[in-house]
């Protein structure tokens, strides 16, 4: 399990996602909006919005909202326009991390994000600085519990996913970047309920980093995902479960 997708899975063992539900919700309707901008309203024919709409449902966004934030983004209702934006830059430690935004002001974001970076012992880097340690995957999330192990990792392995993962209260399902859909298809299909589904950025390596690197590391993108602009931050830091644990709870 990569560090940040480690990272999420303790906030959410611990409740914070929860609490963080109504901004969660605002960031999963200006992706809708913007995938139904791009490719249009019909999720037959647009994966990138069907991705979007399973992906807030998951999140357990009521209808209504879904359905505003398609209108919005095809023009039917009247909405603001965001833009995609991606920056790259170091954590603490020499981390590599990837942040991907929307946003309707490139110059105020860069200048909040920069900000971030160096207040926390990081630096923002060029375009392609970093982006070449990560690879676009499929990631699935379904909840210990819902489905017995072997069944779903069989499924999982028969519909095309590349990696099967177990672990903590979590089974975590990969695949390559063209067959996130069609495994995504074929789960929803067997009645597979998805605690998450994404195409996320994954890293080649990890950098294991403790001590004042880790919590430094954690604020950083903590302040990061925080951030109203950003949709997304990935990074290649390994951190000790028991250390993350304990900065949570801080």
């Amino acid at each position: 399990m990569s560090g940040h997708s480690k990272w999420a899975t303790i906030k959410r063992k611990k409740g914070k996602l929860d609490a963080e539900r109504g901004k969660m919700f605002t960031k999963l309707i200006r992706e809708i909006t913007v995938a139904a901008r791009e490719g249009g309203g019909d999720m037959e024919s647009n994966v990138r919005l069907r991705t979007a709409v399973t992906a807030a449902k998951a999140a357990n966004m009521p209808a209504d909202n879904i359905k505003r934030g398609i209108l919005k983004g095809t023009g039917e209702l009247e909405g603001t326009r965001y833009e995609q934006q991606s920056y790259e830059g170091y954590g603490p430690g020499g981390v590599a991390i990837l942040v991907e935004t929307l946003t309707d002001n490139k110059n105020r974001t860069v200048a909040e994000i920069r900000h971030i970076f160096t207040k926390h012992n990081g630096s923002l880097g060029e375009v392609g600085c970093v982006g070449w340690m990560f690879d676009r995957k499929g990631y699935i999330v379904v909840e210990k519990g819902a489905i017995d192990e072997d069944e779903l990792m069989e499924k999982a392995l028969d519909a095309g996913a590349s990696d099967f993962v177990a672990g903590g209260e979590i089974y975590e399902i990969y695949t390559e970047y063209a067959d996130f859909d069609s495994v995504r298809s074929a789960l929803e299909k067997a009645n597979v309920k998805f605690a998450q589904a994404e195409i996320t950025m994954t890293p080649q390596t990890t950098i294991r980093i403790d001590g004042k690197n880790a919590e430094q590391m954690l604020k950083l993108f903590e302040d990061l995902e925080d951030h109203d602009d950003v949709q997304k931050v990935y990074a290649n830091f390994d951190i000790d479960e028991s250390v993350m644990m304990k900065l949570t709870a801080g």
